[in-house]
C-alpha cells in the first residue's frame, strides 16, 4: 500500500514496516524535477484505535499531511458539524455529546465532543507539508507590545488523522522542543513519556493552547474546518482590544481538481459594528486543491474592541472549467475569557 501526500509517500510492506519517502528539491536546480530521493525507514505501523484516546509520546504519520509526528496531550473539543446537521455528507464517526447547541442561519447545530491532539511536527517534513508550521501564536506579555510571537512545528490534529508507528530510534523527531519536553522510557510503550517541563508548559499556557471549539461545513465536496483561539487583551485607559487566532483546514473531498481565489469574510463585534473583508486567495496563496494534494491549512488573526463577536464567510472556489462557486465558511463564536497573563516567549529564553 502507498499513500502520497505532496512529496511525502508512506509504504507498508508485508513485514509491516512504515517507510517515509521524502522527495528534496534542490532550489538551484529546475523546480520542476527532483534532485534526490530518499526512503527512510522510520519504524513499525500500528492498528489505528477505534476506541478511546492516544497517550503522550505516541509517534505518528497524520494522514492527510504525511508528515511525522509526535503527541504531546489530548483535547476534548466540541465539534459542530453542520454537515451532520443538515444531513449532507457523512463524516467520522463521533462520541458522545455535550448538549451543548449553536443557531446559525435558523439551523440548529449540535455539538458532539471530539478528541484532538497538540503534537510537535518533525521539522525535516515542514517544507513538504501544505500547512503552516507556526500555527500556534500568542500575544507579547507587556501592555504596550502588541506583537505576536509564533511558535513553530506545532500542530492540532484529529484523533482519526493519526496513523501511529513505533521506532526503535532514540531521537526519532527533530524538533526543538523534542529533548525539552519528553524523555525516553524503554520500558513503556510508546517508550517516550513526558518530562515535568512539558506539564509546568501545558498547565502555565492552557489559555491560549486550549481548543475547545471545531466547526465544520462541505459545499460541493470542499469541505471547511475552522479552530478559533481565543488570544487575550490589550487594555488600556482609552481602549481594549481583543485577539483571536483561527486555524483554517480546506480539504477536496471530491475527484475535480478546484482552486481557492478569493475569499469572503463578515466579523460582527458585540460593540455592534459589521466590517466586510474581501481579498484575493489566502495568507497569499491561491491553493489548488487536487486528489493527489486534496488539503490546505492555514492560521489568521482578528482582532475586536469588544470582548466578543461572530465570524463567517465565503470562499470563492474555480473548477477546472473555470466555473466558480462559493464555499462556505462556517460561522463560529469570537469569546473571550480571564487573562492569566501567560508568558510562553520568557519559556524559550
Amino acid at each position: 500500500m502507498a499513500t502520497c501526500v505532496g512529496r511525502i509517500v508512506v509504504q507498508a510492506s508485508q513485514r509491516n514496516c512504515a517507510f517515509l519517502m521524502v522527495s528534496a528539491q534542490n532550489k538551484l536546480a529546475n523546480r520542476r524535477q527532483l534532485a534526490t530521493k530518499k526512503l527512510l525507514t522510520v519504524g513499525r505501523l500500528e492498528s489505528p484505535k477505534q476506541q478511546g484516546k492516544y497517550i503522550t509520546g505516541q509517534l505518528f504519520l497524520h494522514r492527510i499531511f504525511g508528515y511525522r509526528g509526535i503527541l504531546l496531550f489530548p483535547w476534548l473539543a466540541r465539534l459542530y458539524d453542520r454537515d451532520v446537521a443538515g444531513n449532507k455528507q457523512a463524516s467520522p464517526p463521533l462520541t458522545a455529546e455535550t448538549g451543548e447547541h449553536i443557531h446559525t442561519d435558523n439551523k440548529e447545530v449540535k455539538g458532539k465532543t471530539h478528541v484532538y491532539y497538540q503534537v510537535l511536527i518533525d521539522s525535516r517534513d515542514c517544507p513538504f507539508i501544505r500547512a503552516q508550521t507556526e500555527a500556534v501564536t500568542f500575544l507579547g506579555n507587556q501592555d504596550n507590545n502588541r506583537s505576536l510571537y509564533a511558535i513553530p512545528g506545532l500542530d492540532y490534529v484529529a484523533h482519526e488523522d493519526i496513523l501511529p508507528y513505533s521506532t526503535t530510534e532514540k531521537n526519532p523527531i527533530q524538533h526543538e522542543l523534542f529533548d525539552k519536553f519528553l524523555e525516553q522510557n524503554s520500558g513503556q510503550d510508546p517508550n517516550f513519556v513526558a518530562k515535568d517541563t512539558l506539564k509546568a508548559w501545558q498547565e502555565k499556557n492552557h489559555p491560549w493552547l486550549e481548543l475547545s471549539d471545531v466547526h465544520r461545513e462541505t459545499t460541493e465536496n470542499v469541505r471547511v474546518t475552522v479552530i478559533p483561539f481565543y488570544m487575550g487583551a490589550r487594555v488600556s485607559q482609552d481602549s481594549s482590544v481583543y485577539w483571536w487566532r483561527y486555524c483554517i483546514r480546506l480539504e477536496n473531498l471530491g475527484e475535480e481538481t478546484v482552486q481557492l481565489r478569493e475569499r469572503h469574510w463578515r466579523i460582527f463585534s458585540l460593540s455592534g459594528t459589521l466590517e466586510t473583508v474581501r481579498g484575493r486567495g489566502v495568507i497569499g496563496q491561491e491553493p489548488i486543491l487536487s486528489k493527489e494534494q486534496p488539503a490546505f491549512q492555514y492560521s489568521s488573526h482578528v482582532s475586536l474592541q469588544a470582548p466578543s463577536g461572530h465570524m463567517w464567510g465565503t470562499f470563492r472556489i474555480e473548477k477546472s472549467n473555470g466555473q466558480t462557486f462559493d464555499c462556505r465558511i462556517p460561522p463560529f463564536t469570537l469569546e473571550s475569557k480571564q487573562d492569566d497573563q501567560p508568558n510562553p516567549h520568557g519559556f524559550f529564553g
